[in-house]
């Protein structure tokens, strides 16, 4: 059965909602969500999905980094589900590197992120976990948060002149 769902794109009121908090990992419904999450993600470059991306207003990320045409240079990890996820920050030192997201496709921007933080969220079987996470980890997790609160990464930019094309964007990777 075809569990990709279509991404929601910028402007869908979805990506600008503060998404709610998931009662029941566990629940059949949440199973559900979760293995449409991981198809429709595998079927892209991506290398997280917040729900809210797939429409569903729901406090779940992905986190699954690997090297792709999108970002050749990322580094290969696990895929990482998360319920009602939150963050500690544990070094104050931000830095700035290219984000894209599936939601708004064409463009890649220089974001601002922290470097170090600790994730604490809820896995598929309901219990509590914790990851310490950098650099490019750290930086899609954040990424993805922000979609559970109604951001995208265009807020987070300090300089319409750190927005480019997609194709721009390619050309500084070759």
């Amino acid at each position: 059965m075809n569990k990709i769902i279509e991404i929601a794109q910028l402007g869908d009121p979805v990506l600008r909602q503060q998404a709610q908090k998931v009662e029941d990992v566990t629940a059949p419904k949440m199973v559900e969500i979760m293995d449409s999450m991981l198809q429709t993600l595998s079927e892209t470059n991506g290398v997280g999905l917040a729900a809210p991306q797939i429409s569903i207003s729901l406090r779940i990320v992905i986190i699954a980094s690997r090297p792709s045409k999108r970002y050749p240079l990322a580094p290969e990890m696990e895929q990482v589900i998360m319920f009602n996820p939150e963050f500690d920050i544990l070094s104050e030192a931000r830095h700035k590197d290219w984000e894209g997201c599936l939601s708004i496709p064409g463009i890649r921007a220089l974001v601002p992120r922290y470097s170090k933080i600790k994730i604490a969220y809820t896995d598929r079987q309901g219990n509590t976990q914790e990851l310490v996470a950098d650099d490019f980890i750290a930086r899609i997790f954040q990424h993805e948060y922000d979609h559970l609160n109604g951001l995208v990464y265009l807020d987070r930019v300090e300089d319409n002149r750190d927005i480019i094309a997609e194709s721009e964007f390619q050309k500084l990777m070759a």
